[in-house]
């Protein structure tokens, strides 16, 4: 999209959208969680498997709809964010004020770089200094990628602002390429107000797929990842026969970055690892084709931390398609949008879904037709992503 590029907003029309974003987020987590660490290896799941009861305790995998939807690690954190930013009354969260929302609301359901950097944040450091490699080798973990992407909505269709206000709250858990799927992630939460309705939503969704990854350095692992899996979804849409082919994208997914990762000049770092589960997340995107319900569907079956990802692209295919897209997956059905805070995170007070984000939409996208400008984020590398440190480790 070209940076003379303008978009007008409906404001309320907008918040509608961040209300199907949250709801979707939360049945996308949920029905994540059916998988989760369930298949990590060969063999893996595959559509033959929708709805056995193959997943965690023998639930059956299938879409889970909650009401009011329990709060898990993939929104909660968030939440808190929003909930800091609201009583801070900014966008930009200092690292004292991160320390005292983490020490008052993020103490349990946290794990690997989360856990981390709470421990860190108890023994006197501060963002973002909690994710160095020195301090927090979980740096490279998939936490950061799961807990910031909602700042991206809240600058809709400006990329370069979003990535401002997301980098000290990435920074708090994520470094390296972690930290880079982490600014994708926020990248595309904004340019998903940047998609054309009109179009094939395939189209659109390859489109900002390819501009949030123009923002990352080439020589980052997350670059790989993104690269990686787009031109082998590029290689099987145009065949017909192929088009649905996700099964043997994610399998070459697990020989590149896991089976035989040593070979391509990788290391494996684990289930969670940031890399593999935004591979993932990357396929369910692009084979989901703007379909909540395949989209969730891809990201349940496809492996590894299988909640988190899903979260992630069925929250922002919610975000672009809206409540239509929700209703159009579950016909008739309830889409509850209370959120159950209090399962995990004390004493951050209770909203219904989405309204929380509201109040924080950048002054942009107004009744009153002020349009959004699109900005490329500042820094050394023009059109990249603001560095967040020079490599500290293998990738």
């Amino acid at each position: 999209m070209s940076p003379r590029s303008r978009i007008q907003l409906d404001r309320a029309a907008y918040a509608e959208r961040l209300r199907a974003m949250w709801i979707g987020a939360c049945i996308a987590n949920w029905t994540g969680l059916r998988t989760e660490g369930v298949r990590i290896q060969r063999p893996f799941f595959t559509d033959a498997d929708w709805g056995k009861p193959l997943g965690r305790d023998g639930a059956p995998i299938d879409f889970v709809l909650l009401d009011p939807c329990p709060a898990d690690d993939d929104t909660d954190i968030e939440y808190v964010y929003l909930h800091l930013m609201t009583e801070a009354g900014t966008l930009f969260l200092s690292p004292e004020q991160i320390r005292d929302g983490w020490r008052a609301h993020i103490n349990d359901f946290i794990w690997v770089s989360n856990r981390r950097a709470r421990d860190l944040l108890e023994r006197g450091v501060l963002p973002p200094a909690t994710s160095d490699p020195a301090l927090n080798p979980d740096a490279l973990q998939i936490d950061a990628q799961l807990t910031t992407e909602i700042f991206g909505a809240l600058a809709p269709g400006m990329p370069g602002l979003a990535l401002r206000i997301a980098d000290l709250p990435i920074r708090t858990t994520a470094r390296d390429h972690a930290a880079h799927a982490a600014q994708f992630h926020v990248l595309l939460f904004s340019l998903a107000a940047t998609v054309d309705l009109e179009k094939p939503r395939r189209q659109e969704i390859v489109r900002i797929v390819r501009e949030a990854r123009s923002y990352l350095p080439d020589e980052s692992k997350a670059a790989d990842v993104i690269d990686f899996v787009l031109s082998a979804y590029l290689s099987t849409s145009d065949r017909a026969e192929d088009r649905d082919d996700w099964e043997r994208v994610r399998d070459a997914i697990a020989d590149r970055y896991q089976e035989r990762a040593s070979a391509y000049g990788f290391v494996y770092r684990g289930y969670t690892e940031s890399a593999i589960n935004l591979a993932t997340a990357t396929l369910a995107l692009l084979f989901g084709e703007g379909s909540f319900r395949r989209t969730v569907q891809i990201g349940t079956l496809s492996g590894w931390d299988s909640d988190n990802g899903t979260a992630t692209m069925g929250s922002l295919v919610a975000l672009i398609g809206g409540m239509d897209e929700l209703r159009r997956a579950f016909p008739g059905a309830r889409l509850s949008d209370r959120y159950h805070i209090h399962r995990t995170r004390h004493p951050a007070g209770p909203a219904p879904a989405g309204s929380r984000g509201r109040g924080h939409l950048h002054g942009c996208g107004e009744e009153d037709g002020r349009a959004c400008r699109p900005r490329r984020a500042g820094g050394s590398r023009p059109g990249r992503a603001d560095p967040v440190g020079p490599p500290s480790s293998p990738p």
